[in-house]
């Protein structure tokens, strides 16, 4: 079945799709399979997808539109499973701005319920010349080669108490002040689910290169896939010949999306020239810095995002935590000064 496309999803990007493209109606139950469904009906909040190109565009009621099969467990968001199996005239939930596909079982407020999807069928791909049989796509294909061991270059780690914990606006800060300081720098999003939005956010600041987990072929991570992930990602950006790396964990310490595996890693934690809690509040920022410190061995350098938006959040943390306290959007040439001196220490170090 030959269709035309209406809006195909970042988060089948390793593929570079077309937007004429074969579907088959043996469709692969499986992460990150790449299928095709008609939008149906309306909606006025989270109506939009992100294209490969990182462009947001408002999806309408008869869409064609093209994404890949996953999970999703947001807090403030969707949270949705993968279906167990998969037919054509199936009703399936998009569940992220990225394209991510499966079965909605709970849904946060603020978003409403998610856009429902008819399944046409999987995408077929035709990777020889002028063969006539296609290959049912995924986002394997096209995917970083995968890494085990990640080279010794500085790492600067961001991670949170939870999503929308200003995560990347500090990431983007520090990326700017290193780059500003002469330093080539790399990205890297280690977690969360498939949504180019960040990495773009780390290039527009002043990245080298910038790569996420769906580079990497995985469409939402988890506590089975997080670490090899991270070890590609890592590798890859280190490869691209960058001085320092700033790496963002998606979700929370505590979440779901496996970044419990990557603060386990003694070789991933031996990377860190600085570790950044970004944090909603005082309890948060206290609790965050506790259950790194008693579970990893993990000192936090700096504590930022919304817990240190003015000097109520700043005094506690300053006074009860004993930490810097620096917010990213306030005071972001601070936060990128006391960063760069852990890097530049390690740097004598290496």
């Amino acid at each position: 079945m030959r269709i035309h496309i209406d809006k195909i999803a970042s988060v089948t990007r390793n593929l570079r799709l077309q937007r004429t493209l074969t579907l088959t109606s043996d469709i692969q139950a499986v992460p990150g399979a790449v299928v095709a469904g008609r939008v149906l009906g309306e909606k006025t909040t989270y109506n939009q997808l992100e294209d490969v190109h990182g462009r947001m565009s408002i999806l309408h009621g008869g869409d064609i539109v093209v994404g890949a099969l996953g999970h999703r467990n947001a807090l403030h968001g969707y949270e949705g499973v993968m279906p167990a199996s998969v037919a054509v005239g199936d009703r399936l939930n998009i569940l992220n701005l990225g394209g991510v596909i499966g079965t909605c079982v709970s849904h946060n407020p603020d978003v409403g319920r998610p856009f429902e999807v008819e399944i046409l069928g999987q995408v077929l791909i035709y990777p020889d010349f002028g063969s006539r049989v296609g290959q049912p796509a995924t986002i394997h294909m096209g995917a970083l080669e995968p890494r085990s061991a990640p080279k010794q270059v500085p790492v600067v780690f961001v991670a949170g108490t939870c999503m929308n914990a200003g995560k990347t606006a500090a990431a983007c800060a520090l990326v700017r002040h290193f780059t500003q300081a002469g330093l080539k720098v790399g990205g890297a999003k280690l977690t969360g689910v498939s949504l180019q939005r960040d990495i773009l956010g780390m290039k527009d600041y002043g990245a080298d290169v910038a790569f996420d987990f769906t580079d990497a072929g995985v469409v939402c991570t988890n506590a089975e896939n997080a670490l090899a992930a991270a070890r590609t990602l890592l590798a890859h950006v280190a490869e691209s010949g960058a001085d320092v790396i700033v790496a963002e964990t998606g979700d929370g310490i505590m979440g779901d999306y496996g970044v419990q595996a990557i603060l386990a890693d003694p070789e991933l934690r031996g990377l860190a020239a600085a570790f950044l809690l970004c944090a909603n509040d005082p309890v948060g920022a206290s609790g965050g810095v506790r259950e790194l410190a008693e579970k990893y061995g993990i000192h936090v350098d700096v504590v930022t995002g919304p817990a240190t938006d003015n000097r109520v959040g700043v005094r506690f943390v300053e006074r009860e935590l004993h930490l810097p306290a620096i917010n990213a959007r306030n005071d972001a040439k601070a936060l990128g000064a006391h960063v760069l001196e852990k890097v530049q220490a390690r740097m004598v170090k290496a």
